[in-house]
C-alpha cells in the first residue's frame, strides 16, 4: 500500500499554476477542489491538470457551502448531490473520486441513513465512487452519529477529518477510540488537519505546545491505514487541510495570519509521509513476525 497526497485549493489564493508548482515542488500526486464555477473555468481546469499528468479529487458539498441550508429537504440535498457529480463531466476529467460533504447535523439518523443510501445509488448509477467526509454541520459531524448511521449503510466510503470531531466532543479524537476503529472500517480518504478540544485547527502542528494533539491524530490516521491494509487496498490517499475561514488563527486588530497557509499544509505532507513510511515498515515486520 503506498500514499497518494493532494493539496487542496480552500485557501489557495494565487493563480492554478502557482498551485500545480507548490503539487510538484512538495512531491504531491495531485489537487482536491471542486469544479470551478463557469464551464470556461472548468474546462481550463481540466485541461490543466490534464497536462500536467495530475490526479483529481472533485469537493462537493449538497445544498450550500461548508454549512448546509437548514430548511433544505432530503431531497434538495440529493438533487443537489447529482447535479453537481455531473458537473465533473465539464472539465473532461474524471475524479479518482468524489469527497462529499453531505447531509444535515440537525437530522434525524433516519434522514442521513436515507441520503447516504440513496446517495451512493447515484453514485454506482454514474460508476462515480464517492467518500463522505465526518464534517460539522453535516451528518457526520460527531462520532456517536457517524457510527449510528454507518451500521446502517455499511457499502459507503467515508473521509476521515478527525479534527472535526475534537472541537464537537471538546476532546483529542483517540479519546473515542472505538468509534474512531468503526469509522477506519469504512475509511477511504484522511483530511489531515490537527484540531484540538476547543477548536479544529491548531497554531502551528509542529509546536511543542500540540504535540498530544498531533499524536492523537497520527493514531487515528493509523487506525484508518491498518484498516485499509486488512482490506487490501493498494493505496491510501492524504489532502493536508489547514484552511481559512475563521480556522487559521490571526493577531487581534490586524488580522495578520500568524503562520503561512501553504507552509503548514506542507508540513503536515511532509510529516505524514514520514510518518506513514515509519508505520508501513512497522507494519511489515509485524506481519513478518506473525
Amino acid at each position: 500500500m503506498h500514499l497518494k497526497r493532494f493539496k487542496t485549493l480552500w485557501g489557495h489564493e494565487g493563480p492554478l499554476s502557482q498551485a500545480i508548482e507548490q503539487v510538484y515542488e512538495a512531491g504531491f500526486d495531485g489537487i482536491e477542489a471542486p469544479v470551478p464555477d463557469s464551464d470556461t473555468e472548468a474546462a481550463l481546469f481540466g485541461e490543466t491538470l490534464h497536462e500536467n499528468n495530475l490526479l483529481w479529487i472533485q469537493e462537493i458539498c449538497t445544498t450550500g457551502s461548508y454549512v448546509p441550508r437548514r430548511d433544505a429537504s432530503v431531497d434538495e440535498h440529493l438533487l443537489d448531490f447529482e447535479a453537481k457529480l455531473r458537473s465533473a463531466k465539464i472539465t473532461g476529467l474524471k475524479p479518482e473520486f468524489v469527497n462529499v460533504m453531505g447531509g444535515c447535523d440537525a437530522w434525524p439518523i433516519e434522514d442521513s441513513v436515507r441520503f447516504f443510501s440513496e446517495a451512493q445509488n447515484v453514485a454506482d448509477k454514474f460508476s462515480i465512487p464517492v467518500s463522505f467526509e465526518t464534517h460539522r454541520g453535516r451528518s457526520f459531524f460527531s462520532p456517536w452519529n457517524t457510527v449510528a448511521i454507518l451500521d446502517k449503510v455499511p457499502e459507503i466510503d467515508v473521509t476521515c477529518d478527525f479534527s472535526h470531531w475534537a472541537v464537537v466532543c471538546e476532546r483529542l479524537p483517540h479519546i473515542e477510540w472505538d468509534c474512531i476503529e468503526r469509522t477506519a472500517q469504512q475509511a477511504r480518504h484522511i483530511h489531515s488537519r490537527v484540531g484540538y478540544d476547543q477548536g479544529p485547527q491548531v497554531p502551528h502542528p509542529a509546536a511543542p505546545e500540540y504535540a498530544e494533539a498531533l499524536a492523537s491524530h497520527q493514531a487515528c490516521w493509523e487506525a484508518v491505514w491498518q484498516s485499509q491494509l486488512q482490506r487490501g487496498l493498494s493505496y491510501t490517499s492524504m489532502t493536508p487541510e489547514f484552511g481559512t475561514d475563521g480556522y487559521l488563527h490571526l493577531l487581534p486588530y490586524t488580522k495578520a495570519p500568524i503562520a503561512d497557509l501553504w507552509s503548514l499544509n506542507r508540513w503536515i505532507g511532509e510529516e505524514e509521509k514520514a510518518h506513514f513510511e515509519r508505520w508501513q515498515s512497522s507494519a511489515t515486520r509485524t506481519s513478518r513476525i506473525a
